[in-house]
């Protein structure tokens, strides 16, 4: 049964190899399509005029054993002939003794022969922009061919030709061009055009090494998969679950990344964790800053870190100022206190990068910086650490032997295989505790999502219309009553992740 079943597992990958380059298969076919259609506008229009040549032998009446041999003979006589159609011999007569306005290869290179199988007819096409000229070239070529075989298969002293070649057929011009055939060439540029793009779609397919599923990073990192987000386009102007977002099927992916990270390890609870990924644009500053919402909002404290030295992105995204922070104080010019900006009254304190330092790898693997990870730990309830990609530089490696536990992120179908290994592989040199991976941007699964969310905020909305309140509420505190650490919501984070 295995055997069996491993057929179409792969004809399916086919598929979805296919399937999900399906624009690749429709620019190629455009491309060969419109190529035809070039093909068939540029090319001069030619016509075919053709003459149909019988051969015989004399012999051929003197009883049947003779006929027999006389008709082999002549079928072994007309494949010769092919070549003799089309040799310049013929040709150099025929401009010689008609007026053609050619030369002698002009007139060859529009000749072309073609014996009739288990016959003894030979065929002879001429082919010409003008359809006058073809068959001018045709007449010619008839005359002077009869005249030619004659010639050579008289013998010296003998009263006739040991062969007869006379004209039973033309010559017949085609009113219709036989080049080019618009239908034809269409059809074979869609063919050629869909072949050459499911060939390029299944070879990018077959080469193609980026993490696509939950599954393969499980794999190929020997880690849990403690969260998948879905690809929302409307992230890209909103990349906070904040606002519009509140209740996306990507918040609810975040708030049940944090339920997945409470219960990680109920022997070691997670205090302090370092966000990273294997290569940059993969998402991990937005994950980091959008976990630590998620932890906000459940009634937590929680302090975000922006420890990437190289490209701080968390201060843009939360809108508040850089200039001072991290570096300053492992530096001993600020005091942690007075660099900490809370966000809001929503639970959330961000710790901003400060000067960009020429040594990040040495500054965040001190000893102030442990000491000031521990102090953090003292006063917040979550400490998250947004730290800089681990296969480009070294930054983060020190960062995460230094917290409880590291979350590794991967963008779906933009990090490969050997990234997500190189990653683990430099967590597992500095003995870090991988505390699982988040796949980044997925495929959205459509309807069930779009449906779920939707009609769980009509409700909403339609519930606080009917039932008044007495004061407006900031919008993420409310969000704390209604979300937080399970309860009612926790349904939610089920249906989430396994749709």
């Amino acid at each position: 049964m295995g055997a069996l079943e491993a057929v179409p597992m792969e004809l399916r990958d086919y598929f979805d190899a296919v399937r999900k380059r399906w624009l690749w298969v429709v620019a190629a076919v455009v491309v060969a399509v419109g190529l035809a259609v070039l093909v068939n506008a540029r090319a001069i229009p030619q016509y075919a005029t053709s003459v149909t040549f019988f051969v015989s032998s004399p012999s051929g009446t003197q009883g049947m054993n003779n006929a027999y041999q006389g008709s082999l003979f002549s079928q072994q006589r007309v494949k010769s002939y092919s070549g003799l159609l089309t040799s310049d011999r013929l040709a150099e007569t025929v401009v010689s003794r008609h007026s053609l306005g050619l030369t002698a290869g002009q007139v060859q290179s529009r000749i072309s022969a073609r014996p009739v199988p288990d016959t003894v007819l030979l065929q002879a096409v001429v082919t010409d922009s003008s359809p006058t000229r073809s068959e001018q070239i045709a007449r010619g070529v008839a005359k002077e061919f009869v005249t030619l075989v004659q010639h050579l298969e008289t013998s010296p002293g003998a009263e006739g030709p040991a062969i007869e070649v006379e004209v039973i057929a033309g010559p017949r011009l085609d009113p219709r061009p036989v080049s080019p055939q618009p239908v034809r060439n269409l059809g074979l540029g869609l063919f050629l055009g869909l072949l050459a793009g499911v060939g390029l779609a299944l070879l990018r397919g077959l080469l193609d090494t980026t993490v696509r599923t939950v599954e393969q990073v499980q794999s190929v990192t020997s880690a849990a998969v403690l969260g998948s987000i879905p690809l929302d386009p409307a992230a890209r102007h909103d990349p906070l679950i904040i606002g519009r977002q509140t209740h996306s099927p990507r918040a609810e992916a975040f708030r049940q990344l944090r339920t997945n990270l409470q219960f990680a390890d109920v022997d070691k609870p997670v205090r302090s964790l370092a966000v990273t990924s294997a290569m940059p644009d993969e998402g991990k500053t937005t994950t980091a800053t959008n976990l630590a919402l998620a932890f906000a909002e459940a009634g937590s404290s929680v302090v975000l870190v922006e420890a990437d030295l190289r490209r701080p992105q968390a201060t843009a995204y939360l809108d508040m100022e850089g200039a001072v922070g991290l570096t300053n104080v492992l530096a001993g010019q600020a005091d942690l206190s007075d660099v900490l900006q809370a966000w809001g009254d929503t639970g959330l304190t961000l710790l901003p990068s400060g000067f960009i330092p020429p040594n990040p790898s040495e500054l965040l693997g001190s000893q102030q910086m442990a000491d000031l990870l521990a102090t953090l730990r003292e006063r917040f309830d979550v400490v998250i650490v947004d730290t800089a990609p681990l296969v480009p530089v070294t930054d983060a490696a020190p960062v995460a032997a230094q917290v409880d536990g590291t979350i590794l992120v991967g963008r779906c179908a933009k990090t490969t295989e050997a990234h997500l290994q190189s990653a683990v592989a430099a967590l597992q040199a500095v003995d870090a505790r991988l505390l699982g991976c988040v796949l980044n941007m997925t495929p959205s699964r459509g309807g069930v999502y779009s449906y779920y969310y939707h009609e769980r905020g009509r409700r909403r909305r339609t519930s606080r219309r009917a039932v008044p309140t007495p004061a407006r509420q900031r919008e993420v505190p409310a969000l704390a009553a209604t979300s937080g650490g399970g309860g009612g919501d926790q349904p939610e984070n089920v249906a989430v992740t396994t749709s």
